[in-house]
């Protein structure tokens, strides 16, 4: 049995049915010292603290855990989103819903990640990059999650250089040299989020980010399958249009999950982490 056989969720013990109290808001700081010591622990190399600010060392305790162990696999989320939880406008503008620092914190997670999964809908109507552009650090493996092979070979992520690229798919469509095709099989409701980390952790990837959409984020939520999940909200009001998470739907708030939480500022954005795993 391999680490991602479908399980069910579980939610932490909580015998009184109420909500958590929310943490308190801790003002994190990525100063370059900070920024250079978690690539170098994501290489391997023992942090050094000495020195460092409360900010600097909350800026550290977000990040971290995205680093994972030596001993498996780590799979987290990231959502940029308004404070009534939209990822875009009805018309599909999503280009400026993240602040600065929101914009920032996205790549920062990129950049500690071995690849950034994105679903084919995601590719189709934002065409990204995924790449790290705003911080220093290597640009990730870039995997699209398309079973019809609808995503064109003109792509931005499929032109992108410097980094792997990967397509996920059911159909028997070729795909541009240098591009790798990971063969899945279908099922009457999509592609099993299991089967995809199976086969992204057999090709040596083992920080895996799923960057979105609300959709494809939704589908690994639902199968218990990501460890931290960081909502990054940025403060503004769009009233309408796609949700940042899609996940399965509850009929009582007593089953709805309430992950262990903390509350980052980062100038711009705030950010909720999220441990799920």
């Amino acid at each position: 049995m391999n680490q991602y056989e479908r399980f069910e969720p579980m939610n932490p013990p909580n015998p009184s049915g109420e909500t958590p109290p929310p943490m308190p808001l801790a003002s994190a700081d990525v100063t370059d010292r900070v920024w250079a010591s978690l690539v170098a622990a994501r290489d391997g190399a023992p942090d050094a603290q000495d020195g460092w600010s409360a900010a600097e060392k909350a800026a550290w305790s977000l990040y971290e855990p995205l680093l994972g162990s030596n001993e498996g696999s780590v799979v987290f989320a990231q959502i940029g989103q308004s404070l009534d939880g939209r990822v875009a406008t009805v018309d599909g503008d999503a280009a400026d819903i993240s602040g600065s620092e929101g914009l920032k914190h996205l790549h920062r997670c990129r950049a500690l990640a071995d690849c950034v999964v994105v679903g084919a809908n995601t590719a189709i109507q934002d065409d990204p990059r995924l790449t790290v552009r705003l911080v220093s650090g290597d640009d990730p493996a870039r995997v699209v999650i398309d079973p019809r092979g609808r995503l064109g070979d003109d792509a931005a992520m499929m032109a992108g250089k410097g980094g792997r690229c990967l397509v996920v798919q059911c159909c028997d469509r070729t795909r541009p040299e240098g591009i790798e095709t990971i063969m899945v099989p279908a099922s009457h409701d999509g592609v099993d989020p299991a089967a995809i980390l199976t086969a992204l952790v057999e090709r040596g990837f083992r920080r895996i980010m799923i960057e979105g959409g609300g959709i494809t984020i939704g589908r690994f939520f639902d199968a218990g399958l990501i460890d931290r999940l960081h909502v990054s909200i940025a403060p503004l009001i769009i009233g309408a249009g796609p949700s940042s998470l899609t996940a399965r739907p509850i009929s009582l708030l007593s089953e709805a999950r309430r992950p262990t939480s903390r509350v980052y500022g980062l100038a711009t954005d705030i950010v909720i982490d999220c441990e799920l795993g």
